[in-house]
């Protein structure tokens, strides 16, 4: 090949003209996938808006330029297969000037593979990244919607391990389809040129007395296709076993999480082994799951690495008789070997990824069906809620167990601000279910409801949520923040004064304060957000009598147009309660005044 300006001229025309084929094909086959295929389907699903150039141009020019330096790169394979042809025609001829000539060349084209890679790897790692943070937005944001992070354990089949699915699984969608994308691209642009050098140097070969011109050619596609054939079938079991694998995974991390998040309870039953025997079960699947990926890997890994090592003599053995003969030279050869590996690899990139696509497969399904239930759960029915209103109403509230039992029929009922209602009954009666009704949390339920809900409105549960943080954060929560004056006075009228001084320091609230003081801190929210309607179950069950009744005090002080629901057994709460509705089973109750019971 003769090295000249007009080489370096056609280069850059051939990867102009192979981009724009490339981008068209590329979008058909795309807008093809998509639309005819389940996984495309599933792709347009969870990324498609974000690649709507209305939304945004950039995350469309990314890919493309991700694109365009992926051909560069085969490009330069191609320049890099010319140049060993003149390097060892060179060094066969034992032309001093040439070798040298080539080994400069070699510099230059060594320079500019370093820095495509370099360039490359930049810009793919920027693209991965943000669309990373956008795909995290998306799964998180629709999580949240509609409560449905709540309201999917309604569902008959509800989603495992969410938050696996939004740390690892964004992470792997993103980066296993730019690097599928690409590397599919990257393999049917090497096929297609290195398929033309082959032609050019593949000479006839003879089988069975009939001469088969360029055979080289034929001989590797039949070779490749033949054993990507066999490995499909001996990698398929492997889809359901990465399944597997991150469900399992999960599974286990699961249980060492709730251990440490109950691990006092576990302690104070000695509940070691239960727990052992748990976490040792749960592995053991994890384990078993893995041997059988080992296993079926072995075969489909070792079929390929026996398949890729006898295809590195095949070129020389096809070729030797020509050399020895004189029809070619040693540059030819080492050019053919070149040109028949990328070849290889190129028809070989499926084959050789069918362990990827398969653990792509399964991402998708995990994602697309984490959305599926995130739907399901919007879709849950529930009572119907109006919350522009000052006060409470109620009208012909039915409540359910999932099971379908009965645990309120034809409830209602009207509080004005002000007015406090105590709910009362047996231990499983339905108290906690009836307010998660009346918060719209509870999906087996029918009525209407007209409360001051939403941000007007707070739920303080026998065990507060304290997020983790500051006690600045815990104590605002939900709210974003609140200044030192106010934080300090709110603690100090919940007996909470000894934490004033630790406003700013982040720790796990939860472990550190009693439950006791985790419920006065819950009182302290009520009295920074200064709520229209606060619902509390079971809220003071940690405190003695006369906290309580310090507690309550305060609330009704401090907002005396605050309408309150609470849940409670003792009768010392009577007095703090304007109506009393005592739910006696099988759906019947009974609403009077506080004071009636008194």
């Amino acid at each position: 090949m003769q090295w000249t300006s007009q080489q370096w001229l056609e280069s850059l025309v051939w990867i102009a003209r192979t981009y724009l084929f490339v981008l068209v094909g590329f979008a058909l086959v795309a807008a093809g996938l998509g639309r005819f295929t389940r996984w495309g389907r599933q792709f347009v699903r969870l990324a498609g808006s974000y690649f709507d150039p209305r939304r945004d141009w950039r995350p469309l020019a990314a890919a493309a330029l991700v694109l365009l330096l992926a051909i560069a790169g085969v490009r330069l394979n191609v320049l890099l297969s010319y140049w060993n042809n003149g390097f060892y025609d060179s060094v066969q001829a034992l032309d001093a000037k040439a070798f040298w000539f080539f080994m400069g060349l070699f510099g230059l084209l060594a320079t500019l593979h370093v820095l495509r890679v370099l360039v490359a790897f930049y810009v793919a790692q920027a693209f991965e990244i943000r669309w990373r943070t956008w795909m995290n937005d998306r799964l998180t944001d629709d999580w949240l919607a509609g409560s449905a992070y709540y309201r999917a354990r309604f569902v008959p089949n509800p989603t495992d391990n969410p938050d696996q699915r939004i740390q690892v699984d964004v992470g792997s969608f993103v980066s296993s389809t730019r690097s599928l994308a690409i590397g599919a691209v990257d393999a049917v642009v090497s096929l297609v040129t290195f398929t033309l050098i082959l032609w050019n140097l593949s000479g006839p070969i003879a089988f069975g007395g009939i001469e088969v011109p360029r055979a080289m050619v034929f001989l590797v596609y039949v070779y490749v296709i033949v054993a990507s054939v066999f490995a499909f079938w001996l990698g398929r079991p492997l889809i359901r076993l990465n399944f597997l694998a991150e469900k399992l995974g999960a599974d286990f991390r699961y249980a060492l999480i709730r251990l440490r998040e109950y691990a006092e309870n576990v302690a104070f039953y000695r509940g070691e082994a239960v727990e052992r025997a748990t976490l040792r079960r749960r592995f053991d699947e994890v384990i078993r799951n893995l041997w059988a990926i080992v296993f079926r890997s072995m075969k489909f890994d070792g079929f390929n690495l026996a398949v890729s090592q006898a295809a590195v003599v095949f070129p020389f053995l096809l070729q030797a008789q020509r050399f020895f003969s004189g029809q070619i030279k040693l540059g030819d050869v080492m050019q053919t070997s070149q040109a028949f590996g990328q070849v290889q690899d190129a028809l070989s990139f499926f084959r050789l990824s069918y362990d990827a696509f398969a653990q792509y497969r399964a991402v998708l399904d995990r994602l697309t069906g984490f959305l599926d239930v995130d739907e399901q759960a919007r879709a849950l029915p529930g009572v119907r809620i109006d919350t522009d209103h000052d006060t409470l109403e109620i009208d012909a509230l039915d409540v359910r167990r999932p099971d379908g039992a009965v645990l309120v029929r034809g409830l209602g009922l009207k509080l004005a601000p002000g007015d406090a209602l105590l709910v009362q009954g047996a231990s499983g009666a339905g108290k906690t279910t009836l307010l998660r009704a009346l918060a719209g949390l509870w999906p087996f339920a029918g009525g209407r409801v007209r409360a001051p809900l939403g941000r007007d409105a707070l739920f303080l549960p026998q065990r507060p949520y304290l997020p983790l943080g500051t006690l600045r954060a815990a104590l605002a929560y939900p709210d974003a923040e609140v200044g030192d004056t106010q934080a300090q006075a709110a603690l100090e009228r919940a007996q909470l004064a000894h934490l004033s001084g630790h406003l700013d320091a982040e720790a796990d609230w939860s472990q550190q304060l009693s439950i006791g003081e985790q419920q006065r801190l819950a009182f302290a929210r009520v009295l920074l957000k200064q709520p229209r309607l606060v619902f509390l179950d079971e809220a003071s069950s940690a405190m003695d009598e006369g906290l309580e009744h310090a507690m309550y005090t305060l609330l009704r002080r401090e907002l005396p147009d605050c309408i309150v629901v609470s849940v409670g057994h003792r009768r010392t709460l009577h007095a703090f309660h304007t109506h009393r509705l005592q739910l006696e089973g099988e759906a019947r109750w009974l609403l009077g005044p506080a004071a009636a019971a008194t």
